[in-house]
C-alpha cells in the first residue's frame, strides 16, 4: 500500500477515474447494442447520439480515437444497409 500522502491521493484519483471510465464505457456499449437491435427508423434517429457518445469516449481517452472512428464507421454502414 502507498506510504506517501501524494501516492495515497493518486490511488484515490485513479480509482475514481477507473469507475467513471467503466460507467461511460458500459453505457456506450449498451447504446451501441440497442442501436444494432433497433429498427431502421429508430436506428437512424439514434445514430447521432451514439456517435457523440463514442466521440466523448475517445476525447476522454477511454478508447483510442481510431477505434472510435472504426466503431462509428461500422455503425453507419450497418444503418445504411438496413435502410436499403
Amino acid at each position: 500500500m502507498a506510504n506517501h500522502k501524494a501516492t495515497k491521493k493518486d490511488v484515490r484519483q485513479a480509482t475514481k477515474r477507473r469507475e467513471r471510465n467503466k460507467y461511460y464505457g458500459k453505457t456506450t456499449r449498451n447504446a451501441i447494442r440497442d442501436l444494432k437491435a433497433a429498427k431502421e427508423g429508430e436506428a437512424a434517429a439514434q445514430l447521432p447520439n451514439v456517435s457523440s457518445m463514442i466521440d466523448k469516449l475517445a476525447k476522454r481517452g477511454v478508447i483510442h480515437k481510431k477505434k472510435a472512428a472504426n466503431l462509428k464507421s461500422k455503425l453507419a454502414k450497418k444503418i445504411a444497409a438496413v435502410a436499403k
